[in-house]
């Protein structure tokens, strides 16, 4: 595999990348949350290079398209972003729309890996007292698998589908909650993790963003598990059994 480094605020030089390596699938997961140009600008760029080589285009997009003010949302379910950020992602959603009709638009939720992502460093930082803060009690996602979600992006990436498609867990987790979980795995003291409630923040976005991946999931065969199974702590072996 070969690695290449490209700025996608860059139209001319995604463009020539494109054409150097002529690409079957590209998969665009690129973002800057504080940064429309990567987020919004940067997903047309390479929606059009995309197009101009004839490769298969997956976007990957956000639940922050959402406000939280459904109690769930499918795939049919049109963007009400309150943030920048939601903003940036929905514009894209729309651009890759125009662009690349045949795109498929996959939203995921917060992505959890092995120790690597945001919030399991976050968890660990908190523990530690590194960081100052508190994981909300009042605020619900529905976490997928970092393995899980790259699957599904293949998966749909060699497939016929077009169109929106929610690749997220099915469990239903608060950021606390979720937390909890993290420290159980990674043998942290629960108890050194701060709970506080969002509405008492002033921190804007969708307090409650359920992402209903269902349809997606009856057309993957990847299996997109919840928090509670792929962050459940993974039995140790008896030292004292003999081989």
């Amino acid at each position: 595999m070969e690695w290449r480094k490209l700025d996608i605020r860059h139209r001319d030089d995604v463009r020539k990348l494109a054409l150097q390596v002529r690409p079957d699938v590209v998969v665009n997961a690129a973002y800057r949350q504080s940064d429309w140009e990567t987020t919004a600008d940067g997903s047309v760029h390479v929606a059009l290079a995309a197009a101009v080589v004839g490769a298969r285009l997956v976007h990957v997009s956000s639940d922050a398209v959402f406000s939280g003010a459904a109690s769930s949302y499918d795939e049919t379910c049109q963007p009400d972003p309150v943030t920048p950020y939601g903003a940036a992602k929905a514009a894209a959603e729309t651009a890759v729309r125009g662009i690349a009709p045949d795109a498929v638009i996959a939203r995921t939720s917060l992505i959890i890996g092995d120790g690597d992502s945001v919030h399991e460093k976050l968890v660990h930082a908190l523990v530690a007292g590194d960081v100052a803060g508190t994981l909300f009690t009042d605020e619900v996602r529905r976490p997928v698998y970092v393995g899980d979600l790259a699957a599904a992006l293949l998966e749909l990436g060699a497939s016929p589908h077009a169109g929106v498609c929610h690749v997220a867990g099915p469990d239903d987790i608060s950021r606390y909650e979720l937390g909890l979980l993290i420290a159980a795995r990674d043998g942290l003291d629960p108890a050194a993790i701060p709970a506080g409630v969002r509405s008492a923040s002033g921190r804007a976005g969708g307090a409650r963003v359920r992402l209903d991946s269902t349809w997606t999931q009856a057309r993957l065969t990847t299996r997109l598990r919840g928090a509670r199974e792929f962050l459940a702590p993974t039995a140790k072996p008896d030292s004292a059994q003999q081989p």
